[in-house]
């Protein structure tokens, strides 16, 4: 099973709006466990695990026993339901790590399971399963995506220079663990600040993996985004700007084929609803969002409590009192109530603290 949930992870990020399942399908004729299938989601959602792996499997799966990191799907969408085809393949045991919470699947794939004959179990690595999934889940349960913050802080607490000069806060080990993050969200969210002061690009440039940049979410609530962004029409990943729905221009007019304009609600301070940003966003598929956009975008998460995990890169240099601090987002992680210290390691000369939220 936890080679299932890591077989899972190879494309996540990129199987949005489905999970990123992963399944084995595993025989033992007496000499042993042997694998003779595996498979993952692949991107766009489909197809998923469970026929990737009977694919590969063949006549092998006939007799054979699945593990799956979620459980398998009972409906009809744009492909046929897995519980249908573990049938047809003649798999006689399924070990299911999940449920799956989705009011289409919750119970009835293993149950339809069940009524075919197969012996089916489930809670083998469930905790791990359920933070592999912990997007899915969370746009399921909650109508939002998972959130991930991370901030480049210095050792004085500041995350940019004067007038928020950009400032080289961490090393390249620092923005190499970065880049991975990126790769494994289906979005990455920052404010217009962000664009408009350093115009990045939000990409992926690992060697290679320049195609699991995320989709690029800003938040442009009066619409001041320049057409001539970097990340606009580099051809790179989606740009989707989220604007106040007051505004009656929200066209994409002169801007590229990957480009969209959403609209929200503006909250009481005149910035948008955040949380309503992500309930849009999960509307429109995204399961996990990772947030690298500035201190007033990380606090107006914070005073929502809309952080689940959270990244923080530590540089070995001082900025100054002028710098602008990392501000109530960085107290209210550290402060060890609501999150709790899962990973601490020294990257260089920085280091990283890892948090999750207790829930």
């Amino acid at each position: 099973m936890a080679a299932a949930i890591r077989l899972g992870g190879r494309d996540l990020g990129r199987t949005w709006p489905n999970p990123a399942v992963g399944a084995l399908i595993v025989r033992d004729d007496g000499d042993g466990p042997v694998v003779v299938g595996r498979g993952w989601t692949k991107p766009g959602g489909r197809p998923h695990a469970e026929v990737v792996a009977l694919e590969e499997a063949g006549s092998l799966a006939r007799g054979a026993t699945c593990y799956v990191s979620l459980e398998p799907c009972s409906h009809h969408g744009k492909t046929p339901p897995c519980v249908d085809a573990l049938v047809a393949a003649g798999v006689v045991r399924v070990v299911s790590a999940i449920e799956d919470p989705d009011a289409r699947v919750a119970g009835r794939g293993h149950g339809n399971l069940r009524e075919a004959g197969i012996a089916v179990e489930t809670g083998l690595c469930a905790d791990e399963a359920a933070h592999a999934n912990a997007g899915h889940i969370m746009r399921v349960r909650r109508g939002r995506p998972w959130v991930t913050l991370k901030l480049a802080v210095s050792r004085d607490g500041r995350i940019a220079g004067p007038g928020g000069e950009t400032v080289a806060i961490t090393g390249e080990a620092a923005r190499g663990v970065v880049h991975r993050m990126r790769a494994r969200n289906d979005a990455i969210l920052v404010g217009i600040d962000t664009v408009l002061a350093d115009d990045p690009q939000l990409t992926c440039r690992l060697p290679g993996m320049a195609d699991f940049s995320p989709v690029r979410v800003v938040l442009d609530t009066h619409g001041r985004m320049p057409a001539t962004a970097r990340m606009l029409g580099d051809g790179i990943a989606p740009v989707w700007r989220v604007v106040s729905d007051q505004r009656t221009d929200t066209s994409d007019q002169n801007r590229s084929a990957d480009s969209r304009t959403l609209a929200a609600p503006i909250a009481g301070d005149g910035r948008l609803d955040i949380g309503a940003v992500l309930t849009l966003l999960a509307g429109e598929g995204i399961t996990r969002v990772m947030v690298e956009g500035g201190a007033r975008v990380a606090a107006s998460l914070a005073a929502a409590d809309l952080i689940d995990e959270a990244v923080i890169l530590t540089g070995d240099i001082e900025i100054g009192a002028n710098g602008i601090p990392a501000g109530s987002a960085l107290a209210a992680i550290g402060s060890g109530g609501a999150y709790r210290r899962v990973d601490k390691a020294r990257l260089g000369t920085d280091v990283m603290t890892h948090y999750l939220r207790d829930r």
